[in-house]
């Protein structure tokens, strides 16, 4: 796993809504009105003295994605099993990185290209940003990520 090996491709993930609509928050920078599942675990981590260093997408198995995240604190540094939507979702919480093995990135990796969306260097606002998404999405097959 490479640090800029996959530079200039994307990996997509098909998630639920729940944990998409945990990571808009988060990256948002906004909060919900009661803690999500997400912020709580990510209060449980604070209040251990424990650290999220890092989430790794280890795997695809018959389309699913599976990941990994490092921990570190007082009880050493566990790698827990977990879903990439929730595993990326406390990077997003916590500011840990997130990579990708680069087998995954090669099975069912896209060229950034393929993904029409504005660069941050645009000056397009984010409505229009989050509709050229939606157009993304309406016009993916989910067995375009199957490898």
């Amino acid at each position: 796993m490479s640090e800029d090996y996959g530079e200039g491709r994307v990996l997509p993930i098909w998630i639920g809504s729940e944990e998409a609509t945990s990571i808009l928050i988060a990256v948002s920078g906004t909060s919900a009105p009661r803690p999500l599942s997400h912020d709580l675990m990510t209060t449980l981590l604070k209040k251990l003295d424990t650290r999220l260093e890092r989430v790794v997408v280890t795997r695809i198995e018959q389309g699913t994605f599976y990941a990994e995240i490092g921990l570190s604190g007082p009880a050493g540094a566990p790698v827990i099993d977990a879903r990439p939507s929730d595993a990326i979702a406390l990077a997003v919480r916590t500011g840990a990185p997130v990579f990708v093995v680069d087998e995954v990135l090669d099975e069912a990796g896209i060229p950034d290209s393929a993904v029409a969306m504005p660069s941050d260097e645009d000056d397009v606002d984010d409505e229009q940003k989050l509709n050229e998404f939606k157009r993304f999405l309406d016009d993916v097959d989910p067995e375009d990520f199957q490898g």
